[in-house]
Order: structure tokens, then C-alpha cells, then sequence
């Protein structure tokens, strides 16, 4: 495949790659991706902080976990179930609940507020 040398080009690629709506313009379009992009960035960025700064039962947590733990907290809060399920193999249990690539940029930016919000309530 060569490389794209035309806004055409481009975006005609971008479509093979990535789900479009097709009612948006390209312009649309990628003004809608950056803004959610921008939002998963912040997250990401924010819950690097908390895993830095915070400790969850004794210990230090990565970001990851961190995510998991405010989506779980999050859902709760706005009283959607959270399943809780017994382990595949045997061992413990397991949770599950929403991913954040699955979620609306008003979804998103409502879980970071609740995450900043047990942020500034939980600083020492």
C-alpha cells in the first residue's frame, strides 16, 4: 500500500482502519476522536498520578488496576450492577464491568470527575 499524499487519501485510508459515523465530515469526524482521545489521555494521565501518590489495601497499585477499581466504583455510584463472578479457574472471583473504550465522551468525562473527586477527597 503507498502512502497517502491527499486529504481524500487519507481519510479514505482512515476509514478501512477505524469505524466512522458516516453522517460526519471528515472534519467531524476527527474533531470527535481528538476530544475522546484527549479524554482518554487525561484519564490515563490522572490515574498515573493517583498510582503514584495512593495506596489501595497496603500497597501501591498501577494505573491499570486503578482504572479498573474507579470503573467498578463509578458504576456502583450511578447504580449500574457490577457482576461479580466466580474465577475460570476455581480461585477466587472476578469482576466484571464496563470497558472505557465502550463508553461516550459524556460517560468518560463523568467518570474523571468522580475520579478527581475521590482524588481531592482522599489527599493527605
Amino acid at each position: 500500500m503507498t502512502t497517502p499524499t491527499t486529504l481524500a487519501e487519507t481519510w479514505t485510508a482512515a476509514q478501512a482502519d477505524a469505524p466512522i459515523d458516516p453522517r460526519a465530515t471528515p472534519a467531524v469526524q476527527a474533531r470527535r476522536d481528538y476530544m475522546r482521545g484527549a479524554l482518554d489521555a487525561l484519564l490515563h494521565a490522572l490515574l498515573t498520578d493517583i498510582s503514584k501518590r495512593h495506596e489501595w489495601a497496603g500497597q501501591k497499585r498501577d494505573a491499570e488496576t486503578w482504572k479498573r477499581l474507579f470503573v467498578a466504583a463509578w458504576c456502583r455510584a450511578r447504580g449500574e450492577q457490577i457482576e461479580m463472578l466466580p474465577a475460570l479457574d476455581g480461585h477466587g472471583v472476578d469482576i466484571v464491568f464496563r470497558r472505557t473504550s465502550k463508553m461516550s465522551k459524556a460517560e468518560v468525562s463523568e467518570l474523571l470527575d468522580y475520579v478527581q473527586a475521590w482524588d481531592a477527597a482522599t489527599e493527605r
